[in-house]
């Protein structure tokens, strides 16, 4: 379920909410360094992490899902966000380069829904970040930030459901090694924790920041031959389980 936009813009005015725009944004622009001339699209609540590129981007667009609701951005400049229904964006296909989800598949009922039609709207080649709390961090555990309100992801689970939908992973960062605290003296050495962390134990970072490309091809498999679009099984199903059930169907 969405949070909030008002709670969401407010949490982002709060001192952590503008550490957090700090450190998760320089992830992002390590993978994207410059968008001179190509046009950028927000899912969720990206706004934060969209603003470096006002300057130098074609385009920039905020789209604000129906159920978290819609707040004006950038605050000083020309409103350039729109109130959506995630499962159903109002841009033409192959419209936007570039596409950021934030605050979106982790609350979204239906997160697959979401990256097709991310995957409708780029562009042949297009690139997609997408950012999610970490099931195995501490901020997924937290109520301290909206990272610890919707769904984590394990890094498995990110990268399957987006190979799913038509994207292959290129990259792969992570973000948030401090604790989740408001205490100053924690919050004042962010950048040190960070560092640490990144080098110590880089699996239990709290988010995952993952990059992904559009795919323009599918397989088709040869009748007979066993499809490459496979159903995933949770790892705790022992293998064999359902071996011999048989599907119930309702009688006519």
């Amino acid at each position: 379920m969405y949070l909030d936009v008002a709670d969401l813009r407010t949490f982002y005015d709060l001192p952590m909410g503008r550490l957090l725009r700090v450190l998760i944004g320089g992830q992002i622009r390590a993978l994207w360094p410059n968008l001179e001339n190509q046009s950028l699209l927000g899912i969720g609540y990206a706004g934060p992490f969209m603003r470096p590129y006002l300057g130098s981007a074609e385009r920039c667009v905020a789209a604000m899902p129906a159920q978290q609701g819609a707040v004006g951005w950038p605050r000083e400049l020309d409103n350039s966000a729109t109130l959506v229904e995630d499962s159903n964006l109002p841009f033409s296909d192959a419209f936007f380069d570039r596409v950021i989800a934030v605050h979106a598949l982790d609350h979204a009922a239906d997160a697959s829904s979401i990256l097709h039609e991310a995957w409708r709207v780029l562009a042949p080649g297009g690139r997609l970040i997408v950012i999610v709390p970490n099931r195995s961090g501490l901020w997924s555990q937290s109520e301290l930030s909206p990272f610890g309100y919707g769904r984590p992801y394990s890094r498995s689970q990110l990268k399957g459901l987006l190979r799913s939908c038509q994207f292959d992973v290129v990259a792969q960062k992570e973000a948030l090694f401090l604790p989740p605290t408001r205490a100053r003296f924690v919050l004042r050495s962010a950048r040190t924790w960070e560092g640490i962390g990144r080098r110590l134990w880089p699996a239990f970072g709290g988010l995952l920041i993952v990059e992904a490309e559009k795919k323009v091809y599918r397989g088709v498999p040869k009748e007979g031959l066993r499809s490459p679009f496979r159903v995933l099984r949770p790892v705790f199903v022992p293998e064999g389980a359902t071996a011999g059930m048989k599907p119930i169907r309702r009688s006519s």
